[in-house]
């Protein structure tokens, strides 16, 4: 099978184009390379093709040929989405809805479109709830109003010719050799390896759900996997209601694996982002899913790289690393 995945020069898709290639599938990336900068460690075995192309301006014969598309490419996290509100619907919303008409005219017959369990926004924070696929959506930022948009509007696209499927991925962490230190995980881990340190100025109160980047990926390749009726027009939550975690937590188990890390708790009251998620659906329906990271075995990971690399602060906040910094 001919896989496009667009996006594929960044954080996930550095990670998941090797797994795809050694499932046997034919794979090329489409990406801009904004962020085909640094490269952290060494631990990829194989390379896709790599074409220079930005999908607001893809044209109809870039995409024949291919019979499966993984849809990574956006403007990748709420700081960079709420930098130009208007550009990044443009980019994320109308840009991918325009791709994806051009993927079914051509004849692609599935569209796995990389959603977020940010859509759910505070919901559920209060009432000890967790969000379902069913759950409504409340989202916060440009980037999570994006989302819903564009599973909205791929959703009637769907007939028995092209399958739409929607995961909603949690909150990212793991290792990647393009690796991102502007999300929660990743950083608190960093920051604690080099100082032996963490200080929240909030309380840690907020809940949020992580997932690692392979098992995003394991999802993914999952997806492409499947007969078209068990998941066309189907959102999943991807990851595990194991990981859903409170700040404060993640912030003790990182305490627990930097020897001598001291973890200190502010008083103030945390992210707006709020909210804990149910993964029953991804773990009982989608066929061949299931966890296999949690944060613990995560920040091992991490810290098994930092000491192999040498890691220090120049890499720790290199725009190589940051997305809000390169863009």
């Amino acid at each position: 099978m001919k896989v496009l995945l667009t996006g594929g020069e960044g954080y996930i898709g550095t990670v998941l184009s090797p797994l795809l290639m050694a499932a046997g599938y034919d794979v090329t990336v489409y990406d801009t390379g904004f962020h085909r900068v640094g490269w952290m460690d060494d631990g990829v075995d194989a390379s896709p093709r790599w074409k220079k192309i930005d999908t607001r301006i893809t044209t109809p014969d870039q995409l024949e040929g291919f019979e499966t598309i993984i849809h990574l490419a956006d403007l990748s996290n709420d700081p960079v989405g709420e930098l130009d509100p208007e550009l990044t619907f443009e980019i994320n919303h109308k840009a991918t809805i325009r791709f994806a008409e051009m993927a079914k005219a051509a004849g692609i017959t599935r569209f796995v479109y990389s959603s977020s369990c940010s859509v759910y926004g505070a919901s559920g924070a209060e009432d000890d709830s967790l969000a379902t696929e069913e759950s409504p959506t409340a989202p916060i930022t440009a980037y999570a109003k994006c989302k819903v948009l564009v599973e909205d509007d791929l959703r009637p696209m769907a007939d028995a010719s092209f399958t739409p499927v929607f995961l909603r991925n949690a909150t990212a962490f793991g290792a990647s050799p393009r690796m991102r230190f502007d999300l929660v995980a990743n950083d608190l881990t960093a920051q604690a390896y080099l100082t032996r340190q963490l200080k929240l100025e909030s309380d840690g109160t907020p809940w949020r759900p992580f997932v690692h980047i392979r098992d995003i990926s394991k999802a993914m390749i999952c997806a492409i996997e499947v007969p078209a009726d068990v998941v066309s027009t189907e959102a999943f939550n991807v990851g595990d209601s194991r990981t859903n975690y409170q700040v404060r937590d993640i912030c003790r188990i990182i305490g627990d694996e930097v020897p001598g890390c001291e973890v200190v708790l502010g008083e103030q009251g945390g992210d707006t982002r709020n909210y804990r998620v149910d993964f029953t659906k991804i773990n009982t329906e989608l066929p061949g899913f299931s966890c296999d990271w949690d944060v613990r075995k995560g920040v091992i990971e991490l810290i098994e790289i930092f000491n192999r690399i040498g890691f220090d602060e120049s890499l720790l906040h290199s725009r190589n690393h940051r997305r809000l910094k390169q863009i």
